[in-house]
């Protein structure tokens, strides 16, 4: 299926690993020109890298170091962004980090840190982008949530924080339908990739791990970051032209939700 993204562009945010890095992968293996920010300058070069050996012949891969989670970093890689590629067609809000334990645990530093690496960039990011998007006539802008917004599970702030990425999408995907911009979010499970959370807890208790798969894990694996990278480049094409303001699992049927 041809998903028809050559000469397309996006911005991904958080994009040197993992689900940011692979989403970003395969727009550009589908011939969408990439724009990908991390603030560790190292590793961003070698995402760059590797995204430009892995790109479609055409698509340009574009690498800007900034801290999206101050208004000044979101405002540079956008505005980057559409220097670079004379325009924005795709968003996808990837960054995120929520820590902390239970309520009485959890800080309220924890939770401000929660709300500025995974709230405000998405907010910002995407006010930022829609003028591009309005001026190009259309566009796409998808939340990286997970399974804990749509369902109680996790740590709280990550629940909490997700489950608002899950609204805010829902909310702006009716605000912008008459522009032409869609609005998704999706929904992953628990997924395995080098330097992950889930990477480092399989290492620092295996058998533990083990248990949980097969306990929590229908398919007896985890996902991988490449199964959710595919569904962002199909929900960021117009092959995916009537959804908009869902919430799309990637999970192998891992969550208990009926929606």
């Amino acid at each position: 299926m041809d998903l028809e993204l050559v000469g397309r562009t996006a911005l991904v945010t958080g994009a040197s690993r993992g689900l940011g890095f692979a989403s970003a992968r395969a727009l550009a293996g589908e011939g969408c020109s990439v724009c990908i920010t991390a603030r560790d300058e190292a590793r961003l070069r070698d995402a760059a890298r590797e995204l430009g050996e892995a790109a479609r012949s055409g698509a340009a891969v574009h690498a800007v170091q900034a801290d999206l989670t101050t208004a000044a970093g979101v405002e540079a890689a956008v505005s980057q962004a559409v220097g670079a590629f004379g325009r924005l067609d795709i968003l996808v809000n990837n960054l995120g980090l929520a820590r902390g334990g239970g309520l009485v645990d959890a800080t309220d530093a924890e939770w401000q840190e929660a709300i500025d690496f995974t709230l405000f960039p998405a907010i910002r990011a995407s006010r930022l982008a829609v003028p591009h998007m309005r001026q190009a006539g259309g566009g796409v802008i998808l939340m990286m949530a997970s399974i804990w917004g749509r369902e109680s599970g996790g740590r709280m702030t990550y629940n909490a924080v997700k489950a608002a990425q899950i609204s805010l999408a829902k909310s702006m995907a009716q605000q912008l339908a008459p522009y032409g911009i869609r609005v998704n979010s999706v929904a992953p499970g628990s997924i395995l990739f080098p330097g992950g959370s889930w990477h480092r807890r399989q290492q620092a208790d295996p058998d533990g791990i083990a248990d949980f798969i097969r306990r929590e894990l229908p398919f007896g694996r985890f996902g991988t970051a490449e199964e959710v990278g595919d569904v962002v480049a199909f929900l960021a094409s117009a092959r995916a032209s009537w959804i908009s303001g869902a919430s799309v699992t990637v999970d192998g049927c891992q969550s208990r939700s009926l929606i």
